[in-house]
């Protein structure tokens, strides 16, 4: 896009000493565009699924005794917290069993 508006601009507007720089430097702008948009998509892995949470902070809505319910980044879990964890304690999640968090209070971590 950036290239063709350069070379409307240098058939168009710009005086003739200057047709062949404006094209040059609006493919040079391309070029870059490109190549940054091409780096900046493949700087990582996706990150998707349950295995996202572990290491994220969340909040025990249902008291863990072992077997609760906990919130993670705005979802509720089923959970399990083997030391037991109140409601409203903070908790950090250390992995997961199929659906289930496992998680442990913060002050743990």
């Amino acid at each position: 896009m950036i290239f063709v508006i350069g070379l409307l601009i240098a058939i168009f507007i710009v005086p003739d000493p200057w047709t062949v720089p404006v094209i040059v430097g609006a493919a040079a702008l391309e070029i870059t565009e490109t190549l940054g948009t091409w780096w900046w998509s493949r700087r990582g892995a996706p990150k998707v699924g349950p295995e996202t949470l572990i290491g994220a902070a969340g909040r025990v809505l249902e008291p863990c005794r072992p077997d609760g319910t906990v919130r993670v980044n705005g979802e509720v879990w089923r959970a399990r917290c083997d030391p037991g964890a109140e409601r409203d304690a903070p908790v950090r999640v250390v992995g997961r069993d199929g659906l289930v968090l496992l998680v442990e209070p913060a002050d743990q971590a």
